[in-house]
């Protein structure tokens, strides 16, 4: 099985992230990510979604989207050029000696240190799933304590080239 993503614009109304999210599970398959925000449209909302399936399965699901009346279009970026993002905050474990270390961590990937505490460092980064991989192998060895996820977004890169 392959990872798919799904660019689903949806009427910005309750119950439809339910509906979907339904939808999709009924069919067996688990949500790796989904994010879902309002668009430059208020009575629209993008869900990004991110889950493993064949194709045959994920044909189901789209024509069972489509019939949705509050699923507007559904884009396929999976074989798409597209960027993805994800946000992470982690909170790593640092003592005296290590805070320095973790730090030019941060810096190397680009991370942001969200919050300072006495025994740990909250870190903040925005990238790919690869990037965040990468980010959290690092960090490992010093102590991981907790981590929290955005889930990934994405879009449809311009390839009309303007």
């Amino acid at each position: 099985m392959a990872k798919h993503i799904l660019s689903v614009l949806v009427e910005n109304k309750f119950g439809v992230l339910a509906r979907i999210s339904s939808l999709i599970a009924g069919r067996g398959f688990n949500i790796e990510s989904l994010a879902v925000g309002e668009t430059e449209d208020p009575t629209a909302s993008r869900m990004t979604i991110v889950f493993d399936g064949d194709e045959k399965t994920i044909e189901q699901i789209k024509k069972q989207l489509n019939r949705l009346i509050d699923v507007i279009s559904i884009q396929d970026l999976t074989k798409e050029e597209h960027l993805d993002r994800e946000l992470i905050l982690c909170k790593v474990s640092v003592t005296a000696k290590t805070r320095p270390e973790v730090t030019e961590i941060a810096q190397t990937v680009r991370a942001e240190v969200a919050d300072v505490g006495v025994k740990s460092l909250t870190l903040q980064l925005i990238g790919d799933p690869a990037k965040i991989k990468t980010f959290l192998e690092m960090l490992k060895p010093y102590g991981v304590k907790e981590i929290v996820r955005t889930g990934r977004v994405a879009l449809a890169r311009d390839t009309a080239g303007g």
